[in-house]
């Protein structure tokens, strides 16, 4: 939620950052601004109105007491009466559709934002095409990735994942686990089932109705992302600065409809319904969420580092940031069996935009009025791509897999043995 009080105070400001997302998003600061003057205006003259009937109600009373006529006065009363029932109904109407309208502005992107075109920032390591032909994690994994009894059972995009490929997944998440410990995040463990307003406060709704699961007998909706939960962990709360940056790393299933990417990655597990994900959040000061960011995004790259994973760093285009998004990285895995980078994680700064729609703030050491805290997220491990992404880079010329050293002590085998039939 944009601050409607800096919308009032530099509204050129506003509309020229909203235009970079779409010139019909800076149209409707147009229309938020008249609907705000009107609130304002009809709050304003119900309170002046107030004002006078409580006179005249006095004037009535003295009139009563005193034996004199009252009639002109209970008109006048009366008439104030509907006036300020008029004014009141229409400033509440003018504010709902204002509420609404202010719904629907996503946050004002970062300066630093790339332009209409993504930016590769970095490449990092050897992105090799070898052994020859390679092979897709599908072929390497076998049956160890069973989509067609996932079919069978669920319907299309959904796997068993079986034998080694689960040791892998549990050490994966043990060990991201542990490396975020080391950064200063408490794991959680949130619920996947969540209220609306867990959605709307985050910047899911309203804008990605279509990719969520809803269920609707319970007023319940499956998460996309753990960022769900953790951002709404705090919401309504007022916390102390002195206990800022509170950092969490949440793991959970996702759940997402995939709606209009139909014959997009169907082969495999790249783009499925359900998966397992790390995820970082952090709640911060204002003036240190940028730095915040680029430490996610060092933590981020850190992981890809350490599972031998090569990457490029993509400065997400402007015009292709989600609602609450005023900057974004991602990072994208190389994957021999697609010969391409693709994203693996991303981490974005929010800024004051979920914090507001939540209504989380802090106090300021030393006192003083609450202000509102600012937000950011980043995925450590989406379990199912980082599989691809190390199967296909770890694999062998005979079919067999290398696995990063840095899982074995969490339950990986160093080796994934070749699929049958495929050496």
């Amino acid at each position: 939620m944009l601050d409607l009080r800096l919308i009032r105070r530099e509204p050129e400001l506003v509309r020229e950052a909203l235009a970079r997302r779409g010139s019909d998003v800076a149209e409707r600061v147009d229309r938020v601004l008249e609907l705000d003057a009107r609130w304002r205006e009809a709050t304003q003259r119900a309170e002046g109105l107030r004002a006078e009937q409580k006179a005249a109600s006095e004037e009535v009373a003295a009139g009563k007491r005193e034996g004199r006529d009252v009639a002109v006065q209970l008109a006048r009363l009366k008439a104030l009466s509907g006036e300020v029932k008029a004014l009141g109904e229409g400033a509440r109407s003018a504010e709902e559709k204002l509420q609404a309208l202010l719904a629907t502005l996503p946050n004002l992107p970062d300066p630093t934002a790339a332009e209409p075109q993504d930016e590769v920032l970095r490449t990092v390591g050897d992105a090799k095409i070898g052994p020859h032909p390679p092979r897709d994690h599908l072929e390497l994994a076998g049956e160890r990735i069973d989509m067609e009894r996932g079919a069978r059972l669920s319907g299309s995009r959904f796997a068993y994942l079986r034998g080694d490929l689960v040791r892998l997944e549990l050490a994966l998440v043990q060990w991201v686990l542990a490396k975020l410990t080391g950064h200063g995040f408490e794991p959680v463990i949130p619920p996947v089932l969540v209220r609306e307003q867990a959605l709307y406060g985050t910047g899911f709704l309203p804008d990605t109705e279509q990719q969520i699961y809803h269920l609707p007998a319970d007023e319940l909706y499956l998460v996309g992302t753990s960022e769900v939960a953790l951002a709404s962990l705090h919401a309504g709360e007022i916390l102390d600065a002195g206990s800022l940056p509170l950092r969490y790393a949440g793991f959970s299933p996702c759940f997402r409809r995939e709606a209009g990417a139909a014959g997009k990655d169907t082969r495999g597990i790249f783009r499925v319904h359900q998966f397992d994900k790390v995820e970082m959040f952090s709640f911060v000061r204002p003036g240190e969420s940028a730095a915040e960011h680029e430490r996610l995004l060092a933590i981020e790259e850190e992981i890809l580092g350490d599972l031998g994973v090569p990457y490029r760093v993509v400065n997400i285009a402007v015009d292709d940031l989600g609602a609450s998004a005023a900057k974004k990285y991602d990072l994208e895995a190389w994957l021999p069996g697609q010969a391409g980078y693709r994203e693996l994680t991303s981490t974005s700064n929010t800024t004051d935009f979920q914090a507001r729609r939540l209504e989380i703030r802090m106090r300021p050491e030393g006192g003083g009025r609450p202000e509102v805290l600012h937000t950011l997220n980043g995925t450590a491990v989406a379990v199912g791509r980082t599989i691809i992404a190390v199967l296909e880079n770890g694999q062998r010329e005979d079919g067999s897999v290398q696995l990063p050293a840095v899982l074995v002590p969490f339950g990986a085998p160093a080796v994934l043995p070749a699929a049958s039939g495929s050496g």
